[in-house]
């Protein structure tokens, strides 16, 4: 089974290379993102690998198809970039729905306290020999209250480190879980009543934008938002307007809605043409890492793991317990409950 990978980078090249050649698998890897303009790399393949910013929309999916392609494996948990009603009754969808939530709670715990402890500002000054303490004050989290908006196995890791350190947890979810270690609350309350608000759900039609200028007119003076999950979760726009009217204290962003052409690449040296993101990684109340929060050893290892186990899983039993399914309407009931391909 030959599978093209495509925006493959140094780190996903070396997790996947052992399962390279092996179990009668083999990899071709293309740095180019999966676009309607270099579908055509996957002729001859029996799948295709991607990542979350892979266009897959209903013209490449098509494209695949009549290429005789069977299997889109996503090498991550979000799909919101695959058109999964179109894939029905033509392409087999598979993701890792669970890597290290560990690492990207982590990752929005690190963010949140270089920020409000001023972290990344004191190493540019100490590497330059300057030890002032001037405008370095922070907050402590202890006490503070953590609204957590998404409570799957991500924001569950996050909602126990928030604790650890002393804080108030609530947490909003459409599927609340009894389990989750948090208090459920309100949307509109947890905007009222959160310092610092951390997004953990997934990227659909009800959650796109949640974070908007009439959510953000809703919540405290100086809250703190960190964005580990997708971009567009929040409206760039009308966070930038709400930092410069001094509304939102600070935001730690692993993700941007915009970040397809810009996230993964170097661009030192070159003139970004997204106004907004200049704008927003020029405010100093702001920190942006480009959706670095899941690159630990121990993800990498686990998401090129199950990919592969979900591409060998299917062609020997003819079905995979990650597939991803629109036979019912419903992508993530229908994926608990077939226990079967989806067509």
């Amino acid at each position: 089974m030959k599978f093209a990978f495509f925006d493959v980078k140094p780190y996903d090249k070396a997790s996947f290379d052992k399962f390279n050649g092996k179990s009668g698998l083999e990899f071709k890897y293309f740095e180019s993102h999966l676009t309607e303009d270099t579908v055509d790399l996957a002729k001859d393949c029996t799948g295709v690998c991607v990542f979350v910013n892979d266009t897959v929309n209903k013209t490449v999916i098509d494209r695949l198809y009549k290429m005789g392609v069977k299997m889109i494996a996503l090498r991550c948990a979000g799909y919101n970039n695959v058109d999964i009603k179109n894939c029905y009754g033509k392409l087999h969808v598979f993701h890792v729905p669970a890597y290290s939530p560990y690492a990207v709670a982590e990752h929005a715990m690190a963010m949140l306290l270089t920020s409000i402890r001023r972290i990344h500002k004191a190493y540019i000054r100490t590497r330059d020999f300057n030890f002032s303490l001037n405008n370095l004050t922070g907050f402590d989290l202890h006490g503070k209250t953590a609204g957590i908006i998404g409570t799957g196995k991500i924001g569950k890791v996050f909602i126990n480190i928030c604790k650890g350190f002393g804080m108030r947890v609530i947490a909003y979810d459409k599927f609340p879980s009894p389990d989750c270690g948090a208090e459920y609350v309100p949307l509109e309350k947890l905007f009222a009543e959160s310092d610092i608000i951390s997004l953990h759900c997934p990227l659909t039609e009800e959650t796109k934008h949640i974070i908007n200028s009439d959510s953000i007119s809703k919540m405290k003076k100086g809250v703190v938002i960190v964005n580990t999950s997708r971009g567009a979760l929040i409206n760039a726009e009308d966070l930038l307007q709400g930092i410069k009217e001094r509304k939102i204290g600070a935001a730690c962003l692993d993700v941007y809605e915009e970040e397809a052409d810009v996230f993964f690449q170097d661009f030192s040296g070159h003139i970004v043409s997204d106004d907004v993101l200049a704008r927003l990684i020029s405010m100093p109340n702001v920190i942006v890492t480009s959706h670095q929060a899941f690159l630990t050893e121990e993800a990498l290892n686990n998401i090129a793991e199950t990919t592969v186990s979900n591409i060998l899983d299917f062609n020997k039993n003819g079905w995979c317990e990650n597939e991803l399914c629109y036979r019912c309407g419903s992508i993530e009931k229908c994926k608990k409950d077939r226990q079967q391909k989806c067509f």
